[in-house]
């Protein structure tokens, strides 16, 4: 049985505030290359993942969400983070990759990682784009945004939008929807930087701080 030297993050313990550097370590360990005839195994290099908000719970000690989907459990302190990535396939007992594949799904924050049963793999056709963007705009958070707004929200041009929480991964890209498909658009964000970020940056029509405001009914009256 073959081997190959595996380096991961992990968290050292539970962390209920905001997470620093100090809360994470590097562990390296081995990862067993055999892929046995018959087996569904995929052996794949990870190139990049995403990191992802919904991560800050899991590195919690208790949340509610950790019970909720299997995506969403609690990281175990000392074991690899999982979560969304892009890798190339080394090996495969999977008759639906191949060697060489680039591949899209639950992957972990490590060198190499070996996926028993790859249910949650696709091939990745990169359609000549950069790799990120299948973790971003085309990935979990734009199609996130792009699936709230245009086939929940059903906007129509010349509408007002507010955006809360708009200077994150799911948010920034609504408001740039938005202003896109010819609508007003403000958002709100934690820190005056951010609130900055979305009107110099993002091109938002206006946006605030919602830490600095008493009434967020009275607030939005200054433009709905």
């Amino acid at each position: 049985m073959g081997e190959i030297s595996n380096k991961y993050v992990t968290i050292k313990t539970p962390i209920d505030g905001a997470p620093s550097e100090a809360n994470f370590e590097f562990i390296t360990s081995s990862t067993s290359t055999s892929i046995e005839p018959g087996s569904r195994r995929v052996l794949v290099k990870c190139l990049q993942v995403s990191i992802d908000p919904y991560q800050l719970n899991r590195m919690k000690s208790d949340s509610p969400s950790h019970n909720s989907i299997a995506v969403a459990s609690k990281l175990v302190p000392g074991k690899p983070i999982d979560g969304y990535g892009i890798g190339r396939v080394m090996a495969s007992g999977h008759p639906e990759f191949q060697k060489d594949d680039i591949v899209v799904g639950y992957l972990t924050w490590s060198e190499h990682a070996m996926i028993e049963e790859p249910k949650s793999l696709a091939k990745l056709d990169t359609m000549g784009f950069p790799l990120s963007y299948h973790l971003g705009i085309l990935g979990l958070s734009g199609l996130s945004a792009y699936g709230g707004f245009f086939q929940v929200c059903k906007p129509k041009k010349g509408e007002k939008i507010f955006v809360s929480a708009a200077s994150g991964s799911v948010g920034n890209l609504v408001g740039q929807y938005a202003k896109l498909f010819g609508c007003y658009v403000v958002g709100c964000a934690g820190t005056p930087q951010k609130a900055a970020l979305l009107k110099e940056k993002l091109g938002f029509d206006d946006a605030f701080n919602y830490k600095e405001e008493v009434d967020l009914k009275l607030t939005l009256k200054r433009w709905y």
